[in-house]
């Protein structure tokens, strides 16, 4: 393992192939091996060599949580079974009765989580966190746990102040969560900007390939780790050794991948932003949306996704994402690929009509994950299915 300052001093795109990909200690191989076991041969009873059980530790999971810890400029790391069990854990170590505080437009499973399965043992206010005075009035009043921050939100987009909510959340002894799923930490930090946990689903843009179902928590807290640590031995929801090693590879792009998707989602927002069946485009990287100022300061970049209105209501939704050719039409997002989804059936379905509605989450939104295909036929394609409205 390199010195922690010389680890410290590598740049992102360096790191993700470097940390947690360094070359096997025993054979020399350049790829990192996956360790597909169960169990581990002890010296004497209780003597190990740093693994007992892989529910509990794994060599090739502690590989991609080195890699996860350093490019979220973190100390510790936890690789999970799924987004929604990083979620459980998080959850979990808050004591019975706690408040917590959550972004109003939030991912629907997230929302479904808090609202049913959680909601008999802990208190949830929903509330827009872009609102800085609302936020800070309700921490005042209720005295909350935890402040539960998705920035951008799922799917309208809207971005909160991480520092200046993280730090008003410390000074009343308040957590602050942040899923970062959307940006990655190619182009944003949380950790950096005062938050206690950064939240994942590795499954998006961190593994990049659609096919591995993945969480991560980074923090730097060993207390709080530790307790993290303990409830996810304890219950079980870890990642497997072969989903771990597939993470890690797809990690060795996340950088390149992160430009494209960038590069893409601009140029699709121009596109959309002009054609005359478009009401309205929700893209951070446009001076049009409400926090661009916000996004510039606090991200360096934008990312792949991007929402928008079509003039129309369900009929015209459906028929315009049923005309689509190289938009996949499909629920999940940060590949490759370029997927497509209608929030209102698929992703937020979940959430009650009347609040998604509230939300602005109408029959009429699309959600779009841009992937990194050519853009010019990205953009044919949307045109083509405009066309059929």
């Amino acid at each position: 393992m390199r010195e922690k300052s010389k680890i410290k001093s590598l740049e992102l795109a360096t790191k993700v192939i470097h940390i947690g990909g360094e070359p096997d200690k025993e054979t020399g191989a350049v790829t990192a091996p996956i360790y597909q076991t169960s169990t581990y041969v002890q010296k004497s009873p209780g003597k190990t060599k740093g693994y007992e059980y892989t529910r509990t530790h794994n060599p090739t999971r502690t590989r991609l949580e080195d890699c996860l810890a350093s490019i979220e400029k973190g100390r510790y790391a936890l690789a999970t079974s799924s987004g929604l069990s990083a979620n459980m854990l998080i959850m979990q170590v808050l004591p019975p009765g706690q408040t917590v505080i959550c972004g109003d437009d939030v991912y629907g499973g997230t929302y479904r989580m808090f609202t049913k399965v959680f909601h008999q043992t802990h208190n949830f206010i929903f509330t827009d966190t872009t609102d800085l005075k609302n936020v800070q009035y309700l921490i005042k009043k209720h005295r909350p746990a935890l402040l539960w921050l998705e920035s951008p939100t799922n799917p309208l987009l809207k971005i909160s102040d991480i520092e200046k909510l993280s730090g008003f959340a410390k000074k009343h002894n308040c957590l602050t969560v942040v899923d970062n799923t959307f940006m990655s930490p190619y182009f944003q930090n949380p950790l950096k900007l005062g938050a206690d946990i950064v939240v994942h689903s590795l499954t998006k843009y961190i593994n990049g390939h659609s096919d591995v179902v993945a969480g991560g928590l980074i923090l730097n807290s060993k207390k709080l780790y530790d307790k993290l640590w303990f409830l996810q031995n304890s219950t079980g929801p870890t990642q497997s050794p072969f989903d771990s090693w597939l993470i890690l590879r797809g990690l060795k792009t996340l950088a390149v991948r992160m430009k494209k998707h960038e590069e893409n989602a601009l140029e699709i927002a121009h596109f959309l932003n002009k054609h005359s069946k478009v009401e309205n485009v929700i893209y951070p990287g446009l001076s049009s949306h409400p926090q661009h100022a916000l996004a510039k300061r606090q991200t360096s970049g934008h990312g792949g996704m991007l929402t928008f209105y079509l003039k129309g209501g369900l009929r015209a939704s459906r028929t315009f994402l049923s005309s689509l050719d190289i938009f996949s039409l499909a629920e999940s997002l940060g590949g490759v690929e370029s997927l497509i989804e209608h929030p209102a059936i698929m992703t937020h379905a979940s959430v009650p009509k009347k609040i998604r509605e509230k939300l602005g989450i109408q029959d009429n939104l699309i959600r779009v994950s841009v992937g990194i295909e050519d853009s010019k036929d990205l953009i044919k394609d949307l045109k083509n299915g405009l066309a059929k409205i």
